[in-house]
Formats: structure tokens, C-alpha cells, sequence
């Protein structure tokens, strides 16, 4: 019944939160260009069978600046694999026209598939299966959705180690590996590309064989268009954003603590 959903002034103090009684396990998130907040609420179907859900999660949704729902996506407690329902969305993405990215879903066993909508919530498509790679399309895990500025979709398949590319219609592109893990991807209007890994220390023995030696999670900075890192916070954060001064913005979890990271100028 807590109210999950905080708003902070640029100076950390609280101007508003809403929410509460809406989610089971809200995890994804994301602020549009009109100010609404959109929140991927995604109990894995393990929590679910454990009660974690209580009729709620399952969904995504979308809510005014002031907290009402405006649309919802997905069945409430339900979990599965029909084109009508996730199992544990981690992530929500709105392009500039409009439509609707739900990235799903979260842990090995979801479906680990990307769904697109149109703005009014219609299902165009959907692509991706669970598997462990290096195919395209087959994600572990995907855990971070984000576009750049030409409309690519970057995700983040985080248990297969790399970040993958595709046409807003789903046709694989590229793939990067350097940087680490993806938790969470943010791009932000210049195409600065800011990518979390909160996972080295916590994926099985064989990841280090993968990684290389001396890897260090925290958040990369890179151009979104050639893929060079430029720049690296040491952080425990696992979600993150830019503001337009480029100060940077990381959620801990665990630690629930928000940590701004000011640009040196």
C-alpha cells in the first residue's frame, strides 16, 4: 500500500509520490515526452506463485504526472506466454511517435521476448525467445530497453553478457559485448549512452572467463552511434538516467539509496 513512485526536485527533495495498492513488484520505469510515467510491474512467476502478486503485476502501466492510470498492458496476476500476457516485464520504452516497447520479462525463466505496441496499446508484433546465444534474438535475462536518436532498439540481454540492436520492427542489427552485463541502458537525446552492470560479481564462476580479467562493475559511458566507451563511473547502481547537464543519476539496489554523479566540468 507504500506509494513506490517518487519525484524529486533537482536539489533531491521530494515533490511528489503516488502509487500505492497499484503493484505487486514494479521494476521497470520511464518518464515519456509528455510527462507520463510508465512502470513495468513484473514479478517473475516464481514470486507470483509464491503470493508476492495478490492480483496485481503481470502488467505494465501507464500513468499521468499526477498518478493516474492511464492505460494498462497485460492481465493483473496473471502470468504466461500468450501474446495477451508477461511473465515479469523489466522494461517499458516509448518512441517519439508513440509506440510502445514492454521488454519481457525478467530471470532466466520469462519469456524473454520484446512486444511492441501502438499508442492506443494494440499489438503489432513481437520477437525473441529464451536462450543462451550467441544466435540473435535469444536473450537470458533481459533486463534493459532503451532507442537511440535513428530509432534503433538497444537491449539488454544481461545473462548472455551483450547488448543487442534492432530496427524498430524487430530486425537484428548489431551486437556489443564490451559493455559487460546490461542492467539498464539509458540514451539520452545527444546519443550519450549510459549502461549499468550489477551483475559481475553476482553471475555464475564461468562469467569471469568471459569478462577478462580486472572487470569492475559500475556505469559505462558511451556513443550510442559507434559503441565507445568514453567514460566509467565506479557505482552499485543498477538502474540509471542523465539530466541535460549531464550529471548522472543511479539507483542502488540493494541499497536503496539514489546517487546523483555530478559532470566535471
Amino acid at each position: 500500500d507504500l506509494d513506490p513512485v517518487f519525484k524529486f526536485d533537482l536539489a533531491g527533495n521530494l515533490v511528489a509520490n503516488f502509487g500505492g495498492g497499484l503493484f505487486a513488484w514494479p521494476h521497470g520505469f520511464l518518464v515519456d515526452d509528455e510527462g507520463n510515467v510508465w512502470v513495468a510491474d513484473g514479478p517473475t512467476d516464481a514470486l507470483a506463485q509464491a503470493g508476492a502478486a495478490e492480483g496485481k503485476g503481470q502488467q505494465v502501466l501507464k500513468l499521468s504526472p499526477e498518478g493516474e492510470v492511464l492505460m494498462t498492458l497485460g492481465i493483473a496476476g496473471v502470468w504466461g506466454d500468450a501474446l495477451d500476457r508477461f511473465n515479469g516485464p523489466s522494461g517499458v520504452l516509448v518512441s517519439g511517435t508513440g509506440e510502445i516497447y514492454v521488454l519481457d520479462g525478467h530471470g532466466e525463466g520469462g519469456n524473454n521476448r520484446i512486444m511492441k505496441f501502438e499508442s492506443d496499446g494494440r499489438l503489432v508484433r513481437a520477437w525473441g525467445v529464451s536462450g543462451p546465444g550467441p544466435a540473435a534474438a535469444e536473450f537470458s535475462d533481459a533486463h534493459a530497453i532503451a532507442m537511440d536518436s535513428r530509432g534503433r532498439v538497444f537491449v539488454g540481454d544481461r545473462r548472455n553478457i551483450r547488448i543487442q540492436i534492432f530496427d524498430g520492427d524487430g530486425q537484428f542489427l548489431d551486437q556489443w559485448t564490451h559493455f559487460g552485463p546490461p542492467s539498464n541502458i539509458y540514451i539520452d537525446a545527444n546519443d550519450v549512452m549510459y549502461v549499468t552492470d550489477t551483475q559481475t560479481s553476482a553471475l555464475p564462476a564461468w562469467y569471469g572467463e568471459r569478462r577478462g580479467e580486472g572487470w569492475i562493475r559500475g556505469i559505462r559511458v558511451g556513443d550510442a552511434g559507434t559503441g565507445q566507451v568514453t567514460a566509467f563511473i565506479r557505482s552499485d547502481a543498477e538502474f540509471a538516467a542523465a539530466d541535460r547537464a549531464g550529471n548522472v543519476y543511479g539507483a542502488q539496489v540493494p541499497g536503496q539509496t539514489l546517487v546523483k554523479y555530478e559532470k566535471i566540468r
